[in-house]
């Protein structure tokens, strides 16, 4: 397992329901938040191996979204 963090634009619960569907459903996904406390937005994953920082970039992307990873 591995942890994702990135920065959005995600600033409301509606927009994190719109989400739901797509990362619930992922199987390398195994738990997500958005922390809305945070001026980034922070959107953080916990993830398998078969889940990369750019697949989760490209499916936030197809949505809309702004989404950047943040340094570590």
């Amino acid at each position: 397992m591995h942890l994702l963090i990135f920065e959005t634009d995600i600033e409301s619960k509606e927009k994190v329901e719109s989400l739901h569907p797509l990362l619930n459903k992922h199987s390398g996904i195994l738990k997500w938040s958005i922390d809305f406390e945070d001026i980034d937005n922070v959107l953080r994953i916990e993830a398998t191996a078969n889940i990369s920082e750019t697949d989760i970039i490209n499916m936030i992307k197809t949505r809309g979204f702004y989404i950047e990873t943040l340094a570590k």
